[in-house]
Parts: structure tokens; sequence; C-alpha cells
């Protein structure tokens, strides 16, 4: 190459490069099936891409060739084959219909939130809970308690709801493989219901059914200890009973989220609103307990912008107040 370019002489391009001159003038001796161990090696890379030399070198000694692993290793380096750097695992995410963070639920089956939680036996086998919570009234819908919950035992149990309720408009929930698998968009599409996706690693844009989770975790699955699936079932189911007809929520001016779903379904038929102030103090200033005017706070916890007040006119779309129970 120096004497091709540079123009140098034999001698002093062997001189530069540190080799002897008697290299140049013995001409390389190729094996007879040089060229079609390159070719055996160029397809087992492209079949076995996670194999490296010395692996092809095992599989070409078991298919009878007679060969070193010092050659095998200098061709494959030759062909340029090599072991492509591991690449994290693509996640697949949902296609949302609505943006997660404009989505507010406005009445009662409007959005349902979806999530996932996890504990175990005494035994130290999983249990998985799939909690979905109506984001409006805060009622616990379900809580399903499994060793193994799928996607089609997902899009089975929101059917069995939708039978009880009817299909909601919205259903809010994470990218997980359940989630965003086949079933559920085929379940979302035939009846109707809009997907809302959070955005990855951000649970914060789910706070109603994040918060549900906090509350049965602390309240129970903290307490107790399951010895059996059977136990736990009952217990789930105990529990989610008495949430939503006697526990306090403190978004719904203390009101158990059931007594509250029954009220506001009465004052709906009623043409009432149900206000999230005391009724005492409305009639002190004179305001009608029954006027479509309720405390609006942001789940994230964030003040009104520009230094406005956090309480909305005679819009009845928003009556809740979406305070999170914390």
């Amino acid at each position: 190459m120096l004497q091709e370019r540079e123009g140098l002489s034999e001698r002093r391009a062997c001189q530069i490069v540190g080799q002897h001159r008697s290299t140049q003038r013995r001409a390389p001796c190729v094996a007879q099936d040089d060229g079609a161990l390159r070719a055996r090696l160029r397809k087992f890379s492209e079949d076995r891409p996670r194999w490296g030399y010395r692996r092809a070198h095992a599989q070409l000694r078991e298919e009878g060739w007679l060969l070193n692993r010092k050659r095998v290793q200098r061709i494959w380096r030759e062909e340029g084959l090599r072991v492509p750097v591991r690449r994290r695992k693509r996640q697949r995410l949902g296609v949302s219909t609505v943006p997660a963070q404009g989505l507010s639920a406005e009445r009662p089956d409007h959005v349902w939130a979806l999530d996932f939680q996890f504990d175990q036996t005494a035994d130290g086998r999983i249990l998985k809970l799939l909690n979905i919570v109506d984001e409006f009234t805060r009622e616990a819908l379900e809580v399903l308690c499994e060793r193994r919950i799928d996607a089609d035992r997902t899009v089975g149990t929101l059917e069995a709801l939708v039978g009880q309720r009817g299909a909601p408009a919205h259903i809010r929930c994470d990218n997980g493989p359940e989630l965003t698998a086949n079933a559920l968009r085929d379940w979302c599409r035939f009846s109707g219901a809009g997907s809302s996706y959070i955005e990855p690693g951000s649970p914060w844009q789910n706070p109603y059914v994040e918060s549900f989770g906090s509350r049965i975790r602390d309240e129970l699955l903290a307490v107790e200890q399951f010895s059996c699936l059977a136990e736990a079932k009952v217990m789930v189911s105990d529990w989610r009973e008495d949430y939503n007809e006697r526990r306090p929520h403190s978004s719904l001016q203390m009101m158990a989220p059931a007594k509250f779903a029954r009220a506001w379904r009465k004052g709906a038929e009623e043409g009432k609103v149900i206000t999230f102030t005391s009724p005492a103090h409305d009639q002190s200033r004179g305001v009608d307990p029954w006027t479509p005017a309720a405390s609006l706070r942001s789940p994230y916890g964030l003040a009104p912008r520009g230094g406005a007040t956090s309480t909305l006119g005679s819009n009845t779309d928003h009556q809740l107040s979406q305070q999170v129970d914390r």
C-alpha cells in the first residue's frame, strides 16, 4: 500500500512498517476449503446472531470440519462477524383516544381507572389484584384477587361490570402488558369505550386508582396475613364492601362513595346537583345549597393559575371535587 500510494521502494516501506522483505515475496497459502468455510461462518452468524466464534467452532467440529479455534477466530474477524450489542426491549405502548391529562370525570361511569397491585400469601406465593375505580364517585367497582390475571381475565371482569352498570365512556390505565394487549383494545372498540393511557413511568397521571391502591395497602394488605387465596378473596371482598358503604371519603365531603353515588343519581333525577361545601355555610352566604357550584381541587395538588379562585360557576359538567383522598 505504501509503495502504491506513496511511491516508496520495497526496502523503505518494509523499514517503516517493521516488516521483513521476505514477506513480500512469499505468496499467501490459501486453504482449499477457505471459501466454503467463510460462507459457512457467514450463514452460521445469520442463523445464530447471539452466538460467537467459540460456539461456531464447536458447531463446525460436530459437522466434521477439521480445524482449530484460532483459525475460526481469525476468519470470523476477517469477515467482520460479531455478536451485536444487546438492545433493551421496546415497551409496547397503548394507543389513547383521549390524552390522560385532558380527561376529567364528569358523571358516574364516565371514567373507570384500572391498575394492578401485588401481595403474597403466607407461603410466599403471589397474589395479584386488579383494582377498578369510578373516578367520579370514587367507588371501588371491583377488586379482583387471583394468583394470575391476564388480558382475557381483565376483559372478562370489565364485561361483568358492564352487564351491571353499562359501559364506561373511557378507561384510564397504564401501559402494562395486560392493558395494552389486543384483547383489551378489541373490547374498547366493540364496547364503544375510549382509552386513555398514561405516559410510561408517570403514575401521578392516574391518581384516583393509585390513591385507592394506597388505601387498600395501608388498611388491609399491610395489616393482614393471608393463609391462602380463598381467605384473601373473602377479606378483599369484605374490605371493598366496607370501603364503598361505610368509609368516609374526604373528597366527597366525608360521604361514603356508594352513598354519594346514590345521592348524586337521586339529585340528577330531580334536577338537582350536589355541592361539596357545607349547606350551613352556603345558607350563611345566601346561596341555595342545590345550586350547581362545586369546589374544584386539582388531583395533582396544583393551585389555580393567576391567583384565580378554585370554585366553578354554573357549569354543571363539573360537579365533583377532584381532590384525591390522602
